[in-house]
């Protein structure tokens, strides 16, 4: 049996959608270069430059932005006009503007989880980031939010120790195995994989081979898992 002291919750395609707005705008952007390669250079390109810069911008809408117009100048040996310039300007600012949307179970299974101690763990820009809390309607059903640069071990390690969790009484439920679970086994928390149909493919990683390891087909089935955990 196992206790936990709280709950950790990613948040984007754990609580709403997230990704496909990405690929959306990845689309666009691919169609506006139509003229100088093919749709999956292009984009092969793209993901290759953002990955490349997170280092620099960090996980987001704005580095993202960023990565296509850095994108847009190097396949186009500098020529692109400043009219797409401005287009792929527009395609990222829609991005900060475009509306929360919840996934399917996600309130139905906060209802079910109240009273218990919630933490929200997320990453990426911070603006943006409290502006989608915000939208979400959700921020009060949570004792804390966390928003990080990255998560990594030491990252969730400094999570705990600020709230005073032990990691064998923390669960972390998240979309990620390489942000939202293996971090957290690592310390030896439970790390509880929920996977999204569209999840960057930045964030895959092979499963850890771990007790402490569980899969869930959707946010409705963590009450209940817990609730076996604990039994």
């Amino acid at each position: 049996m196992t206790a936990f002291d709280a709950i950790g919750l990613d948040a984007d395609d754990t609580l709403w959608e997230n990704e496909s707005f990405f690929r959306l705008t990845e689309a666009e952007f691919c169609a506006l270069l139509g003229d100088h390669a093919d749709p999956q250079m292009i984009a092969d390109r793209l993901d290759r430059t953002e990955r490349a810069n997170l280092a620099r911008y960090g996980y987001g809408i704005k580095g993202f932005m960023l990565s296509m117009v850095q994108t847009a100048i190097e396949l186009t040996d500098g020529r692109i006009e400043g009219h797409r310039i401005a287009r792929i300007l527009d395609l990222g600012q829609e991005m900060l503007a475009h509306p929360v949307t919840l996934l399917p179970g996600v309130e139905a299974a906060l209802d079910a989880l109240a009273g218990r101690r919630l933490i929200l763990v997320t990453k990426g820009d911070l603006m943006d980031q409290e502006r989608k809390i915000a939208a979400s309607g959700l921020a009060d059903r949570f004792d804390a939010v966390e928003i990080l640069a990255d998560k990594t071990p030491e990252a969730y390690a400094r999570v705990l120790f600020s709230h005073g969790l032990r990691p064998e009484g923390f669960a972390m439920a998240g979309n990620s195995m390489r942000s939202d679970v293996i971090p957290v086994i690592e310390l030896g928390g439970t790390g509880i994989f929920i996977p999204h149909g569209m999840t960057w493919a930045h964030e895959h990683a092979d499963a850890p081979d771990s007790p402490r390891l569980h899969e869930l087909t959707s946010m409705a089935a963590l009450p209940d898992l817990l609730a076996r955990l604990e039994a």
